[in-house]
């Protein structure tokens, strides 16, 4: 007598299966969260905070794009002019104007709530990028759940927050946070509406709900990065013709309507920038900066392949599991719910690993698929049981190397040993080391669990203690406390000779030294800042010239 089983497809409702040994207390608090909706967000806001607090509120500008987003919009707030963008006395046109609302948002309500000078808190500008990153982890749970149990909602929501990538793009007053967490909503919707169809649901009344969310969230995308997000929804929508040879199921998301309602929230501040600068924005936003990615823009220009690489380290500690979940995915890409989160996936995967400008939050968007479809496979117990198994040691590699690259760097840059940093690297290459040892197929929820907790104490070291001790990498800090001192220092400056100074950079000084006995110049250095520049890899050294008038 032969017995058959029936095996759950991607896709379909299902309950867990029963577990003979649930493993540790932490799979034991999984299980407790996954009973109800609240617990399981309240699970998930609790990670996230954890997970993207450390460093958040004391952590100087890192990335000069942040830098640049914060300044434009302080000009915004301080002029009152909510249409235009600029930075210092240029146009700013490379991204539409979202972001810069929500940080303008967050300043002004800050301002009103009475905190002294919130307009030059960076922190504030980085609240949208922290609610994006919130969102989109709540967001993945909502997008999972046609796909896998609620249970394995709450394990690709954990895969997201705990990634690499979030963590940093949490922190950065940027737009790529609040793009992901429009893509996770509109993809969601759009996976909801493909699974309907091809469950033979009822066409004749669909819901509104999933068409207000995707035509909603496309408006708001397109504000945030232009037509950015398009592309991920038609490369999904196309695929998913070519395989299936029809795309009815798309007049579910009911397109006259919803194009007209996304119109209506797009087009004013559009018509009013073309009303205010004519072309120009369009010429810089979509030739000057969307069309120059194509070649490699301010020397990001890198060779296919590189996202693969940089995959496992920006996704981890959800990366060993993505590659041992990988052969079951691709076995399984037939069924409704793999084909749907394959067609999110690969094409726009290839679309940026043949584009030649390259950055790691590019890919950022296609996460959430590549977590769902690994816990699909998770759910059913198929993992790779071949040679991919030695992945596992990467979740204790990846928290080791870190953890002597973050000290040693320190030591370096500061010479100081950070020793409070030390107790929390210990404790993530604790478990770091647990979610290698303990894995097998059984109970690879555990690991993955102790590897979370294991990010979860190398974001407080690294984020939390490292980075915001090293002065060095960020020299502009050190600057301003030079020149803009207290009352006492601003008077003995003023009584040094004219107030005027410059800061020249180390290799422009024989430069600058030719020109002033060239003009004249009497000059003496103030002071001198020594710092490292993280986007290249160098040293840079700063002087500060005063001037004491021509001779």
């Amino acid at each position: 007598m032969v017995e058959t089983y029936a095996r759950p497809r991607f896709g379909e409702p299902r309950e867990p299966k029963n577990r003979a040994n649930p493993g540790s207390r932490l799979v034991g608090a999984i299980d407790f969260v996954a009973g109800s909706h609240f617990r399981a967000v309240a699970f998930l806001i609790l990670c996230a905070l954890v997970l993207f607090l450390p460093g958040f509120f004391n952590i100087p500008p890192i990335d000069r794009d942040e830098a640049r987003f914060a300044q434009a919009t302080k000009q915004m707030v301080e002029t009152g002019d909510f249409v235009d963008i600029r930075f210092q006395d240029e146009v700013r046109y490379k991204k539409p104007v979202g972001v810069y609302w929500l940080q303008a948002a967050a300043v002004e309500t800050a301002s009103a709530m009475g905190l002294p000078r919130a307009p030059v808190r960076i922190w504030l500008y980085r609240v949208p990028s922290l609610i994006g990153a919130m969102g989109a982890v709540l967001l993945t749970y909502w997008a999972a759940l046609p796909f896998v149990t609620r249970r394995g909602a709450i394990f690709a929501g954990l895969m997201l927050c705990s990634s690499v990538l979030l963590g940093a793009e949490a922190r950065l007053a940027k737009t790529d946070a609040m793009l992901l967490l429009t893509v996770v909503a509109a993809m969601g919707a759009l996976g909801r509406v493909y699974l309907s169809w091809q469950r033979g649901e009822d066409p004749v009344r669909p819901p509104w709900s999933s068409p207000a969310i995707f035509w909603t969230a496309l408006a708001a995308g397109i504000l945030l990065k232009g037509p950015l997000i398009l592309m991920f929804v038609v490369l999904t929508i196309g695929s998913l013709a070519i395989l299936d040879r029809s795309a009815v199921w798309f007049w579910r998301l009911r397109p006259v309507w919803g194009l007209i309602w996304m119109l209506v929230l797009v087009l004013p501040w559009f018509v009013a920038i073309f009303w205010r600068a004519g072309d120009t924005f369009f010429a810089d936003s979509l030739g000057g900066d969307m069309l120059s990615k194509l070649g490699a823009q301010e020397s990001h220009g890198a060779p296919p392949g590189v996202y693969l690489l940089l995959f496992w380290a920006t996704f981890w500690p959800g990366a060993p599991l993505a590659g041992m979940a990988a052969p079951a995915v691709w076995r399984a890409r037939r069924e409704p719910g793999a084909q749907y989160l394959l067609a999110w996936l690969v094409p726009s995967w290839i679309v940026f690993e043949l584009v030649l400008t390259k950055l790691p939050h590019y890919v950022l968007p296609l996460y959430p698929a590549i977590a769902i479809l690994t816990v699909g496979a998770l759910e059913r117990r198929v993992l790779s049981r071949s040679w991919l198994r030695s992945g596992a040691a990467w979740w204790f590699v990846v928290p080791a190397v870190a953890s002597v690259i973050a000290i040693v760097g320190a030591i370096m840059l500061t010479r100081q040993p950070v020793f409070l940093a030390w107790p929390f690297v210990a404790a993530a290459l604790i478990f770091g080391l647990f979610a290698w040892w303990l894995y097998d197929d059984n109970h690879a929820e555990r690991s993955l669990l102790n590897a979370v907790v294991a990010a979860m104490f190398l974001a407080i070291a690294i984020y939390g203690v490292v980075v915001p001790a090293l002065t060095p990498v960020f020299p502009s800090a050190e600057i301003a406390r030079a020149l803009l001192t207290d009352g006492s220092g601003a008077a003995d400056f003023l009584g040094q000779g004219s107030c005027r100074f410059a800061l020249v950079e180390q290799r422009s000084e024989r430069g600058f030294a030719q020109r002033a006995e060239a003009i004249g110049l009497r000059y003496n250095v103030a002071n001198r800042i020594d710092g490292y520049n993280i986007s290249q890899g160098r040293a840079i050294s700063i002087a500060i010239f005063r001037s004491e008038g021509t001779e």
